[in-house]
């Protein structure tokens, strides 16, 4: 098989892909801030029992 050589200035699908993915990551970061930030939580219930001192003032 022959490799085919990449035209100058050409953009590949790959390319597209990678700068898709890199402006998407910097505009999560300018809106949300720097690090991880977890897109789906888990829903609590309200019933759902906790120990925290600042939750128990509302189950009494």
């Amino acid at each position: 098989m022959k490799i085919r050589k990449r035209k100058f200035g050409a953009i590949t699908m790959s390319d597209y892909v990678k700068a898709a993915r890199k402006g998407s990551r910097s505009a999560e970061q300018e809106l949300l801030g720097p690090g991880f930030h977890s897109i789906d939580k888990t829903h609590r219930s309200k019933k759902m029992y906790t120990r925290k001192p600042k939750h128990r003032g509302a189950q009494e």
